[in-house]
């Protein structure tokens, strides 16, 4: 059957939607053949056009729409649909001012087709996005997506609902973005082009979280995606993207990254856009944005000339990027005041900037002031940009985006650091140890409603798990679906109550009282300092370099997996003289001075990301010691009053081929009256979380495995699978007391600064008070024997630090196993 020229060119707009633009342009020229109507003959030249611009011809595109609006015999509608295209195609060249005047002439005279209007709306809340008019935007997106609702537009609402998405990450209300695009996600991505569209503006929700490693895979994808179907505009975007995210660790990646993406633009001649990739490229020269405190950068390495930089912000504020052009002025001056250079002149900030924007600010006036020796200016500027952050962060409960946005504050954190070791004050090195490590800790999350649907896609991760064991098996379509998934579920669903105060020293020292001390661990980026605390005095002393603790840490962790692996002479004794070695260096660089001062306290410690890998038990100065690691003296202050479980309810459950876990739950069961145990198949995941919710201590022995690039799919192997971190939150009401006795289930991932997360802090998160885990493999017997006498000590009414160390010393068992949390 021969198609008329109406159908060919509606074929048309549908293949030029998936991406297909050349097999789009030979349909136009088919339907054009078979028409005389002069309306449909330019709705053909409009839609032409939309295919030349996205392929990159915008000056020819541009020119067919000029020669044929204006036409006398064209219907209104015909002329306002024309005028909308022109709209569309000034907003990809970035002149956004002419863009809305178009866009705005077409929606005002397309007043009696309203599914017409609605798409020039949805065209026009772009424009309004980049103006940072993102209520107009929004109302013009809330119109269109009901306009297509009452029609049965599906594919049209689900972009339109996207783009609402896309104005809330504006607004910095991660959680809405991503709820609203993941929800659009099935109707709005229609073809691979559809896809990579939606994918990039996820992406960019991904990295304002601090999700950076997900967020450029991602922009990876969509540039190729863009780049098969000769897309040149969308894959130089995508580009732009990707540079962004890079700045925040890999400069040298993100100059080549911007400067591909911005001679795209140029050749698209958008100077818009290459003037946006130029600023990006600039400040990755300048330095990126820092993770760790400046260090010195050596003076034969020339920064951009300050011309450059001063051009490419005037041209950014020329054509409506404010907020990008601070930014760059901010690097420039960041970067030559590290270089000991003029302080120069205040950068003016406007009030609407992005809060990127306004932590680079904060980051450079404290830099400015400690360059000028005005250490507690410099501290008061970075608390300030700090307090900004925080009051952002109120408003997420869930640990996985509380942990990962701290990548905004890493910064400013190190610059705080910095200046309050250098201080030498006790109460100031206090404070900003507090700051660091509470800084993702303040917001006290609500334990959210069962959900059955996030429960039914962890199940099914399950079985995509077990199929694939290998490290990669979140990484197939279907696997990273799932995950996009639970991920909003756990976002959304974990709300905040009012943040917590963090405590002060003198707070501190009423909580230690006579028999505890705190000792808190602080990196400055330069160097290590240790804060020794006990209700009596406090003091501060150098620990290291951070140069010399990483020398000392090179190995450990192989040493540790050799010594639980390695059970038969003569090569045990090689690996444990080995280990004992590297053991001894540690414990006297980091404990040596700060036990002395602490004397026989029990011991509270706080440490920094740099030493997150430390079996602390293991260490000579600790063996025989009570101890706890804590969050942070707020949290372990907070919790102290329920470490101990004496009397309470105790379940216990064993994974899979575990050699001896039958044993060790049946030795520790042993020492509480009515003790649950899920043995062989009883131990599923529903019926452990469900024995998790009615006991008060609860023990797993299984295979641990921790997921460095996804901490909340670490997790516990059980009969039917993998207990992710996700499952955590579905459990109606955690134990007091969790003990894990799993290989790697006490590691951390630490994502910026001081922020580490993995299934202890999952758990701590969720209202436990106190983890017993090991950062390393344990060999079966060990786990048998030592937590078979801890058990002993935590049913008789001890705490699990106290029943720990002294199972330790009765066995002479000395293993990674360590309390966090209130362990005492």
């Amino acid at each position: 059957m021969t198609r008329s020229a109406t159908e060919l060119h509606q074929r048309a707009v549908d293949l030029c939607i998936d991406g297909k633009y050349a097999l789009a342009q030979r349909v136009l020229a088919q339907a054009e053949a078979r028409t005389d109507d002069p309306d449909l003959r330019a709705r053909i030249v409009g839609t032409r056009a939309l295919a030349l611009q996205r392929t990159g011809y915008p000056r020819e595109a541009e020119q067919l729409l000029t020669g044929v609006i204006g036409v006398a015999d064209l219907a209104p509608s015909t002329q306002a649909i024309l005028l909308g295209q022109l709209g569309a195609i000034a907003n990809y060249g970035g002149r956004l001012d002419e863009a809305e005047r178009w866009l705005s002439r077409a929606v005002d005279s397309l007043v009696d087709d309203d599914v017409a209007a609605s798409r020039v709306r949805v065209n026009r809340s772009l424009v309004r996005m980049q103006l940072g008019r993102l209520s107009d935007a929004a109302d013009d997106l809330r119109v269109a997506a009901s306009t297509f609702e009452r029609h049965g537009l599906t594919t049209d609402e689900a972009q339109a609902r996207h783009n609402l998405g896309y104005t809330a990450l504006l607004a910095g209300d991660l959680v809405s973005a991503l709820q609203e695009m993941l929800a659009a996600r099935p109707h709005a991505a229609s073809s691979p082009v559809g896809r990579a569209i939606g994918d990039m503006d996820r992406a960019e929700v991904l990295r304002d979280a601090g999700l950076t490693t997900e967020a450029e895979l991602i922009l990876g994808h969509a540039a190729a995606t863009f780049g098969l179907h000769r897309m040149p505009q969308s894959r130089a975007e995508a580009e732009f993207h990707l540079a962004r995210s890079l700045l925040s660790h890999d400069s040298s990646r993100a100059a080549k990254t911007a400067r591909t993406a911005a001679a795209r633009f140029r050749a698209l001649q958008n100077a818009t856009w290459a003037a946006r990739s130029d600023g990006v490229r600039l400040r990755a020269l300048l330095g990126g944005a820092r993770v760790e405190p400046y260090t010195g950068t050596s003076r034969s390495r020339r920064l951009p000339a300050q011309a450059d930089v001063d051009a490419v912000s005037s041209a950014l504020d020329k054509n409506g990027f404010p907020g990008e052009a601070a930014a760059l002025r901010i690097a420039g001056a960041l970067a030559r005041t590290r270089r000991g250079e003029p302080a120069g002149r205040g950068i003016r900030v406007p009030a609407s900037s992005p809060m990127e924007v306004q932590l680079l600010a904060a980051e450079l006036r404290s830099t400015r002031a400690a360059a000028a020796g005005r250490g507690a200016e410099a501290r008061r500027h970075a608390a300030r940009g700090l307090d900004m952050l925080s009051s952002w962060q109120s408003s997420f409960g869930s640990i996985d985006l509380q942990t990962s946005v701290a990548m905004h504050g890493a910064n400013l954190i190190f610059a705080g650091l910095e200046a309050a070791v250098r201080s030498g004050r006790p109460d100031v090195l206090f404070e900003w140890s507090e700051r660091a490590r509470h800084l993702s800790q303040h917001v006290v999350p609500l334990r959210p409603p069962p959900d059955p649907d996030l429960a039914a896609e962890l199940a099914e991760l399950r079985i995509l798990r077990a199929e694939n064991p290998g490290a990669d098996w979140l990484s197939s379509p279907r696997a990273a679906a799932l995950r996009e998934q639970a991920r909003g579920r756990q976002w959304s669903s974990t709300l905040a109550r009012d943040g917590e105060r963090r405590l002060d020293l003198e707070g501190l020292r009423g909580d230690l009282a006579d028999d505890a001390a705190l000792i808190a661990y602080v990196y400055s980026g330069t160097a290590l300092v240790a804060l020794v605390c006990t209700g009596r005095m406090t003091t501060v002393i150098p620990v290291a370099s951070a140069e010399s603790v990483r020398g000392l840490l090179s190995g450990l962790r192989a040493d540790l997996d050799m010594a639980a692996l390695i059970r038969t002479p003569p090569m045990e004794a090689v690996v444990r003289r080995t280990l004992e070695e590297r053991l001894r260096s540690l414990s006297e660089t980091l404990l040596a001075r700060a036990v002395q001062l602490a004397g026989d306290r029990r011991l509270v410690l706080t440490i920094p990301g740099l030493l997150n890998s430390i079996p602390w038990a293991m260490l000579p100065a600790m063996r025989g010691r009570v101890f706890t690691l804590a969050v942070s003296a707020t949290r372990w202050s907070q919790a102290r009053a329920r470490s101990s479980v004496s009397g309470q309810a105790a379940g216990f459950a064993v994974g899979p081929r575990v050699a001896r876990g039958d044993e060790e739950v049946r030795v520790a069961a042993s020492a509480w009256p009515n003790a649950a145990l899920l043995l062989a198949e009883s131990a599923s995941v529903d019926r452990v979380t469900a024995l998790a919710s009615r006991v008060d201590l609860l023990h797993i022995a299984a295979h641990g495995r921790h997921t460095a690039d996804n901490p909340m799919f670490s997790g516990l192997e059980l009969f039917d699978g993998t207990l992710f971190g996700y499952d955590i939150d579905l459990i109606e009401k955690v134990p007091g007391t969790v003990v894990l006795s799993a290989c790697e289930v006490g590691r951390s991932s630490v994502r910026w600064g001081e922020e580490a997360i993995g299934m202890t802090r999952i758990w701590l998160h969720a209202g436990t008070h106190s983890v017993v885990a090991a950062p390393v493999i344990v060999a079966d017997d060990v786990a048998c024997e030592l937590l078979g006498a801890m058990h002993e000590g935590l049913a008789a009414g001890s705490s699990p630090s106290e029943a720990l160390a002294a199972a330790s010393e009765r066995t002479g068992i000395v293993a990674p196993f360590q309390v966090h949390g209130a362990g005492f």
